[in-house]
């Protein structure tokens, strides 16, 4: 009788436990079972890996053929079977219900179909897509209804209503359990990944979970000091100005940004334009009243 390795043919270490050899048992059986390997080498292999595991998962078997090796059975050749006796065959399976094992090794992904056994469903790919959302949209959360491409190539569309939490980051990603592409024989479908792109404001700039507002104000507000209305996310706010006021001086509304963030608004001075002789004349007045020079060079 010819002697074969059966460690090596599980590819394991001749000290391996029970685990470990079912472990690679296992593997070999997924990668060379007949139904799922097509090649012309699998079903040798798919019975060589039976007949391994049929000796060295058994303590008594494997112990003579530790001792005998090839001769373990004192003459008797072993004829390929395994799982209690049952045999391979062309056909298939002869004896023994083999539906818990395939069921054990696939994770239940074979079902026996006439007497046979047929291919896993595939899960669907996963879809990615960067949505677009406003500043108060990210801020406030809420519903919104989208429409995308559900399978690629198809031109089919899809609605979906999702919900944005409150206060998403950009770039921020939120996942849609199966809500991407289909799978091509009836598997569950893959999951949609939807990336946050929080769209410029007219109003505000967002500086991480920071809102930043350039505020301008009067030449004489800045002055004098005065007390003025900001938009904020939350609504309107009173701020107050002190006199004195430069162009670029900036002032923290605490708790006003994105949360966990802050407001702060920007001073810019605005100066009306000489654009009459009275406002010429004005101009004038007060460079000859004002004993003023902003440059200290």
């Amino acid at each position: 009788m010819k002697y074969q390795d059966y460690y090596q043919i599980l590819g394991v270490s001749r000290d391996a436990d029970k685990s470990d050899i079912k472990k690679a048992y296992r593997k070999l059986a997924r990668l060379y079972h007949p139904d799922v390997n097509s090649e012309a080498s699998a079903e040798e292999k798919f019975k060589q890996a039976n007949e391994a595991y049929e000796v060295l998962k058994d303590k008594d078997k494997r112990q003579a053929y530790d001792r005998f090796g090839a001769d373990w059975k004192h003459g008797q050749q072993f004829d390929g079977g395994g799982f209690g006796g049952s045999s391979y065959s062309q056909g298939g399976f002869s004896g023994g219900d083999f539906s818990d094992f395939f069921e054990s090794i696939f994770g239940g992904g074979y079902q026996q179909a006439g007497g046979g056994f047929q291919q896993p469903s595939h899960r669907g790919a996963d879809q990615k897509l960067k949505l677009d959302i406003s500043l108060e949209e990210a801020f406030n959360g809420g519903s919104k209804t989208i429409q995308f491409s559900q399978s690629q190539g198809s031109g089919g569309m899809k609605k979906l209503k999702i919900n944005i939490p409150s206060g998403v980051k950009e770039g921020q990603k939120i996942r849609l359990s199966k809500q991407g592409q289909p799978s091509p024989d009836g598997g569950d479908p893959g999951d949609l990944y939807l990336e946050m792109n929080i769209l410029p404001h007219r109003l505000f700039n967002l500086d991480h979970r920071n809102i930043m507002l350039r505020l301008p104000i009067t030449p004489w507000e800045a002055a004098s000091g005065t007390s003025l209305k900001v938009p904020t996310l939350s609504g309107s706010v009173e701020l107050k100005i002190k006199p004195g006021m430069q162009s670029g001086q900036k002032m923290r509304l605490k708790g006003k940004g994105m949360p966990g963030g802050d407001q702060f608004v920007e001073i810019m001075i605005q100066t009306p334009p000489a654009d009459s002789e009275d406002a010429k004349q004005f101009y004038q007045d007060m460079q000859a009243k004002f004993d003023f020079n902003p440059r200290p060079f």
